[in-house]
């Protein structure tokens, strides 16, 4: 799916979409990516001269990734948002920088109810960047 159908099923626009292409996706499980380059606003300041993508945004673009995967399904999705609820078991391995290619593996672990629970994992290459147990609650827009 490209950015076209990622955009007609998430509510997130620029600057805080944070995936670019999802690779693939079942029932359960989900393949995106982010392009990482120096163009990215925060760069600027986080770190001048050490460029880092900021390990908060990459627990967030795996959460987008989820949450594309859990809209898909949602025939009323532009009635819903997914808010964060929990983040468990965070782990950052190694830095994100300006020319990587991010691809984030989510799967769900549980879902009932309109609550979620993911177990997403950031990659860069064959190394792991980050991975986090992510809880959600899909709540109705008004």
């Amino acid at each position: 799916m490209d950015i076209q159908d990622i955009l007609s099923v998430m509510p997130h626009r620029y600057p805080f979409l944070l995936i670019d292409r999802v690779l693939e996706m079942d029932g359960t499980r989900i393949r995106a990516y982010k392009n990482v380059t120096f163009n990215e606003p925060f760069f600027q300041g986080h770190f001048p001269g050490h460029p880092v993508f900021p390990g908060v945004l990459l627990v967030e673009a795996m959460a987008q990734a989820g949450g594309y995967m859990l809209f898909s399904g949602i025939q009323d999705r532009g009635d819903k948002l997914i808010y964060f609820s929990g983040i468990d078991a965070c782990r950052f391995r190694r830095p994100v920088i300006p020319g990587d290619q991010v691809v984030f593996e989510v799967e769900v672990l549980s879902a009932r109810r309109g609550f979620a629970k993911l177990r997403g994992r950031a990659h860069v290459g064959d190394a792991l960047a980050c991975e986090a147990e992510l809880l959600s609650a899909m709540v109705n827009r008004s």
